[in-house]
Parts: C-alpha cells; structure tokens; sequence
C-alpha cells in the first residue's frame, strides 16, 4: 500500500480509538502499534504526527503518546459587522474598486467530495507526478551546504541560468528574477507595469486566476478575441487604440482554456503591434513542458523573439511537477527589470533557498527528462480517451479545438444551455467539472465547459466521468 495511504488509515483508527482513553492517558507503544496494525515503524510515526498536528495527542520523547487534554469551550464570537462600512468605505475612494473574487480559481483548487471524478483539477494527478525524483531531489538540497541559509535576492544564478536557456539563446541569468511559482510571477507583473485603475489587455477567454489578479490590483480587464490561431491581431491593434491599454496579457501556447497555439503568422504581428502601443506583452508560458507526445517541435517563446524588452516573460515548474512546488520566473530586460525586482522583494523579500535547491537538482537529474517523456505520453493517451468518450457519448457540446499539448478541453455547449444548472447536475451526479463563465471578463458568447483530463486517477475515470456528465446532461435537458 502507498505510504501516504497507510499514514491516514492508521491516523483514523487511532482517532476512533481514543475515546478509550482518559485525557491524559497513555496510549500504545509505537513497536505495539506496529504489530498491531501491520505497518512500519515510520507510518506509527507520521500517524502520530498528523494527530499531535490536530491537537489529538500529544508526544513526549522517549515517554510515548498520550490523549490531548480536553480542549476549553471556544470564546463566543465577536462582532464583526463593522467591517462592512469600513471595506466598503475604501472601495467608494477608489477609480476602479479591487473586487478579489477567487471563484474561478477556487474550482481548480479545492479537491471535490470523496468519489466525485475530479475534472476541473489543475494539476497533475499524483500518479503523474514525480514524486520519488522530488523527494529525492529535495533529500540532496537539503544537504547541500548553505542549504537552510539566505538565498541571493534574485535567486540561485545556476536556476536562474537554467531557466533563462529555456527561454532563449540569448537570454542570460541577469535578466532573470525567481518567483514562488507562475501565480507569484503574474502578480508581480501586473503590479509593476499597470497602476490602479488603468486598462489592462487580456485574451478572451483566458485564465480566471489572472483576471482575479488584474481586478484585485485595481485594474480594468479588457478582453481580446482569441481563436484556433491564437489572439487576433487587429483586435488587438484596436483594442490598445481604444483603450489606451499598456500591457497586454497573453498565453501563446496552449492556451487556458481554449489550447490555442499562436500561429507563426500572428506572433510578430503582436509583437510589432504592441511595439508601436508603447506597451508590454505579459508572456503566460505556464504549461510548456506538458506537451503531448503527438506535438511535434514546439514554437519558441515570444521572448525569444524579442530584443528590444517587450515581453515580460512568466513560467514555472509547479504544473509539471506538483502544486506545492511552486518555483518560477519572471524575465524581462531592460529598465523594466529594476521594478519587478523592487515589487518582488517588497512581497516576498526571496523564494525559500531549499525550494530552489531542491529544485535545481530535480532538473539537473536523469529522472527529469524520463519524467518530461511519461507525461507527455499519459498526457496524450488521457487526451484521446477523453475526446474518443465526448464524442461517443456526449456528442451535443462542440469541441472545435483538440489540442497537443496542455491539460483540458473548451467544451461550447449548445445555445441557450443554462451552464451552472449543467455544473450542479454533474456535481450530483459525481463528477467535477469547471463553469466557462469565469474565464470571460465581458459577458461570454455562449456557455462553456472546461474538462481537465489531468487530475484524474486514469484514462477509466475519464470514461466513468463521461458517462456521469452524461446523466447530468440528460436530467438538464429532461
């Protein structure tokens, strides 16, 4: 059995036996626990942790485990009606209110109830991530001399390096800042090259965690057709022309949600248009390394395109690792680079030098590209299943894009489909699924499912997830 898996069932067995014991009370010897229960000597430990961590135990070294004392009764609660008149106050002051609604971004992030398929994760099922290369990779960090000190402002130069390679041959660890993860970086962004109030360019429909970034800064979304082939260029010409817009944020590959790819045509067209806007272009490349095995070779990121400090350029590691690696970058040149530092270290002075240890030796190790290459196949296969069980069995929403690299599929449903009651009936019906409307700043075109085919357990669930979207779709439309 997993050993994760081991540690909370046997975490949950010593909770429903508690109440044998008095507060107090001494409970079983760790080498008892593991004859008991079958289990490793390790797993007693972590079990009892996860306990003391709940305040259910406590742990006296070398005396063993005893039942907490009984906690006091809670304080009654205070009263914090005031807080309306005084946060509503603040956003009477302001041009444009900084409303923060996580909705979308809380779809992707809270795990559903126990046996609902989760089809609107945002990460990598565990399965897929690779778990062993982390744990020893951050084994090796931990090592490393210096490991636990203060890391450089900027971050380590040698995963700097790394990443500013991945961008381009002529991009250099200078013109590289390290980043608690993609989110961290476009917060960053978006704060150093807009003030409050100001038009902001965005694609539509794009990632509803940026659109929340952009609104709790301040700023005004504006939104910017996108299709197969990426953003529209004279859209987007007419849209800085009428806005007054000096940023313009775009994922050029494999878009969130739709899995555009812009095309060669478009990606100096948006470049020269930006240009001649006096504006910069923040490049999303979030999801760059799942690719599909199918793909073919991959464009370069606009970045690479760019000497004259244009682009602004996001990505990170968490999407093809893990959620809770969150290490990334932000890279730009010119005088640019001086403000994100500055906004950068005001918010998080550094990322943790034993993320970015760890980091650096998962990348530099052989089970690194091996990893790249299974999910990349997984990834594939997944997506082939999932568009094989639509198109068998739920054939009524449009997929008008499949693409080769990413997570999920943009489903359009038919016109005058009601999204959120079809989002409730698939909850109730056990499976996941996230609402379109969150991805548009404006009001949407038409209803939209997103499916992730990437958070779930493998390519049966996908089809057992199929066939209960199926339900749902038939009790909405019964």
């Amino acid at each position: 059995m997993h050993e994760r898996s081991s540690v909370v069932e046997l975490a949950n067995s010593l909770k429903r036996e508690l109440n044998r014991y008095s507060p107090g009370g001494k409970l079983p010897s760790s080498r008892v626990l593991v004859d008991r229960y079958r289990v490793s000597p390790v797993t007693v430990s972590r079990a009892l942790a996860r306990l003391a961590a709940e305040g259910l135990v406590v742990t006296r070294p070398g005396a063993g485990a005893f039942r907490a004392p009984a906690r006091t009764a809670a304080a009654p609660p205070g009263d914090t009606s005031w807080q309306e008149v005084a946060l509503s106050a603040d956003a009477a002051t302001e041009l444009v209110p900084r409303s923060v609604d996580a909705t979308g971004v809380l779809v992707t992030l809270a795990a559903p109830p126990p046996g609902v398929i989760e089809f609107n994760g945002g990460y990598l099922h565990p399965s897929l991530q690779p778990e062993q290369a982390m744990a020893a990779a951050l084994a090796r960090a931990g090592r490393r001399p210096g490991a636990w000190g203060r890391p450089p402002i900027d971050g380590l130069p040698e995963l700097r390096d790394w990443f500013a390679r991945g961008i381009g041959d002529t991009w250099t660890a200078a013109e590289v800042l390290v980043t608690a993860g993609g989110q961290s970086a476009l917060t960053t962004a978006l704060r150093a090259l807009a003030p409050p109030g100001a038009p902001v360019l965005v694609e539509s429909p794009t990632y509803p965690g940026m659109l929340a970034i952009a609104r709790a800064a301040g700023l005004r979304p504006v939104p910017v057709p996108v299709d197969p082939d990426g953003v529209r260029p004279k859209l987007l010409a007419a849209a800085f022309r009428a806005s007054g817009a000096r940023v313009f944020v775009c994922q050029p590959l494999f878009q969130n949600p739709t899995g555009a790819v812009l095309s060669p045509a478009r990606r100096p067209e948006v470049l020269r248009i930006a240009r001649e806007a006096g504006a910069f272009v923040v490049e999303d490349d979030f999801v760059r390394r799942l690719v599909h095995e199918d793909a073919g070779p991959l464009p370069g990121p606009l970045a690479a395109d760019d000497p004259d400090g244009v682009v602004v350029h996001v990505c990170s590691l968490t999407k093809a690792t893990s959620p809770s690696l969150r290490v990334g970058v932000l890279a730009a040149r010119g005088p640019v680079l001086e403000r994100l530092r500055a906004i950068h270290v005001v918010d998080t002075f550094f990322v943790p030098r034993p993320f970015q240890e760890a980091a650096l030796e998962l990348v530099g190790s052989a089970a690194w590209n091996r990893h790249l290459r299974s999910v990349s196949a997984a990834l594939k296969t997944r997506r082939d299943t999932l568009t094989t069980a639509l198109r068998t069995d739920l054939p009524e929403p449009a997929l008008p894009h499949i693409p080769s690299g990413g997570y999920h599929l943009w489903l359009r449903l038919p016109d005058g489909t009601d999204e959120q009651a079809v989002v409730s009936a698939a909850l109730r019906a056990g499976v996941a699924v996230a609402p379109g409307r969150p991805y548009f700043s404006a009001e949407p075109p038409a209803a939209h499912l997103r499916l992730s085919f990437a958070a779930v357990a493998g390519p049966g669930e996908i089809t057992e997830g199929v066939r209960r979207l199926r339900t749902a779709w038939d009790e909405t439309r019964g």
